[in-house]
């Protein structure tokens, strides 16, 4: 008896499971495999893309692969009947130059510039004598610029240490004692200031990258509002080598100052006669660059009118010439090739859906934005320039890293993070999770689904730019890992049937949100408290 009520509530629990499940949907989501995605990414992620970057070759390249399958399955393009949505970027880049009695001086190995003190006013200043003040210390016993006037002078100072101390470890942040002498000089009306840092003789790769790369925006008021501030004191961080040529007007040079200073326990502030001229200014470029967008129309003549978005950033980093090693593609096979593989795998599934007479009753916006790497650009720009307007976006499901997993996951890679889907709406976290039990069973990991997460991730990718909006999002994520933003972010390390699993929970999501009854409805507010 008890055997055969087991026997029977096992058939009913089978039941039921079948009927939550919809068979078209099943039927459809079969192109969303392991062979096609490998299809896709081998392409995408390939040395001959040049790692994707924002405006180089390779993103256009990226763009138009995109473009093309979302043509070929028979997706509309819904800009103006294009499938482009060009974005406003602009780069600033940094001219500069720095000449000591009339050489002239190499940016990078002499001498760097952070560009960020730079406006786009810019500086320049041409000066027949240095005032070398030590270490740039005004302690009550010790004082560098003691007898000296300050104003109006180029100042020359080592960035940090002390008498006496051994030579400081290389850094590349300021720390508050720096800050306290660049304010005691902007202060005392200094022209600008030279910064001996030994750093600069054995430049660490970050740092010329950071210094080589040029800043990207959208061209909006808010750019350019901040690039014009005011000019501050002109700082420059040069190496001993250009120290020394300076000081070789005073016919001395840093270990003879150094030892002096030490030996002595007193400053040895000084005039040197020779011509330092010095000049930097923003120069701004248009960046060409592109969201790619696919929009499938919905069937019920009512509920079209509502557009699901689906995204994924199709840009990467690009070329690292320094890296070490033969290598120096960053191919971004995960991040984010596999998302927008993903995209394109779910796209097409939907769209035979559609040519079936099964497609979704919501429309649906297929988008892969650019500038992702450079600030969240191109899913800022949709934000403020969307094709459909943002009152009838029911949800944006937001795919960034799909393709690997992290050190956590080590032992079990059937999982994902979601970020997001509990922040704006109950019924979109409800609606997520159900899709997951329903059809695939992955491990949806919450670790990181909170606002005050030290890794901020939930503001760190293009979802954001919807939620901010009070859009309700789910973001998709396999966790860093160690070949993040690195050459080794390679086709052979990803995991393609786990990628073609995560990208179903993604289409099962999508099709309960594009066929529901109602749209997932925003009960709370951006802070997460609930909607009143």
């Amino acid at each position: 008896m008890k055997k055969q009520l087991l026997y029977s509530s096992f058939l009913l629990l089978i039941g039921c499971t079948a009927v939550a499940q919809n068979k078209d949907a099943i039927k459809f989501s079969q192109t969303i495999n392991k062979d096609n995605a490998s299809k896709h990414l081998s392409i995408l992620a390939s040395d001959e893309y040049e790692g994707r970057e924002t405006g180089k070759k390779g993103g256009w390249m990226a763009a138009e692969y995109i473009k093309n399958h979302f043509k070929t399955i028979g997706l509309k393009g819904p800009v103006s009947g294009d499938y482009f949505q060009p974005v406003d970027i602009v780069s600033f880049g940094l001219s500069q130059i720095v000449t000591v009695d009339g050489q002239p001086a190499e940016p990078l190995t002499d001498f760097f510039i952070m560009p960020k003190t730079v406006s786009t006013k810019g500086f320049a200043f041409n000066a027949n004598s240095i005032l070398f003040a030590g270490y740039g210390l005004t302690k009550d016993d010790y004082n560098d610029y003691a007898g000296q006037t300050v104003a109006g002078k180029v100042v020359m100072i080592f960035k940090s240490g002390e008498p006496g101390s051994p030579a400081p470890t290389a850094s590349i942040r300021n720390s508050s004692a720096l800050n306290a002498k660049l304010k005691y000089l902007t202060a005392q009306k200094a022209q600008a200031v030279l910064l001996i840092d030994p750093i600069v003789d054995n430049m660490p790769d970050n740092l010329k990258g950071y210094l080589q790369s040029e800043e990207m925006a959208l061209k909006n008021k808010e750019t350019m509002d901040r690039q014009d501030v005011p000019q501050t004191m002109p700082v420059i961080t040069i190496g001993t080598s250009l120290a020394n040529k300076i000081l070789a007007g005073a016919s001395t040079n840093i270990d003879v100052l150094k030892k002096k200073i030490t030996d002595s326990g007193k400053p040895s502030p000084q005039e040197i006669k020779i011509s330092v001229c010095a000049s930097a200014s923003k120069v701004e470029k248009k960046v060409k660059s592109e969201n790619v967008l696919g929009f499938l129309p919905g069937s019920d003549p009512k509920l079209k009118r509502e557009v699901l978005i689906i995204t994924a950033h199709y840009d990467h980093i690009g070329i690292t010439p320094d890296a070490k090693g033969d290598d120096k593609i960053n191919n971004g096979a995960d991040d984010d090739g596999s998302g927008t593989t993903g995209v394109l795998l779910i796209a097409e599934a939907f769209a035979k859906a559609k040519k079936a007479g099964k497609g979704p009753k919501r429309s649906i916006l297929f988008m892969t934005v650019t500038g992702e790497e450079k600030g969240l650009l191109g899913s800022e720009w949709y934000s403020e320039n969307p094709v459909f307007p943002l009152e009838n976006t029911i949800t944006n499901l937001n795919i960034d890293m799909i393709g690997r997993g992290d050190k956590a996951h080590e032992s079990d890679n059937n999982f994902v993070y979601i970020i997001g889907s509990d922040m704006l709406s109950s019924d979109l976290d409800r609606i997520g999770k159900k899709a997951n039990k329903t059809y695939v069973n992955i491990n949806l990991d919450e670790k990181y689904n909170n606002r005050t997460d030290p890794n901020q991730f939930y503001y760190r990718s293009d979802h954001y730019n919807f939620a901010k909006h009070g859009i309700p999002v789910i973001f998709y994520f396999n966790g860093v890992h160690d070949d993040y933003h690195m050459p080794g972010d390679e086709v052979s390390k990803i995991d393609f049937p786990m990628l073609a699993k995560r990208a179903k929970l993604v289409y099962f999501t999508a099709w309960e949100l594009a066929n529901g009854l109602k749209r997932p409805v925003v009960n709370k507010n951006d802070d997460g408290t609930p909607k009143m």
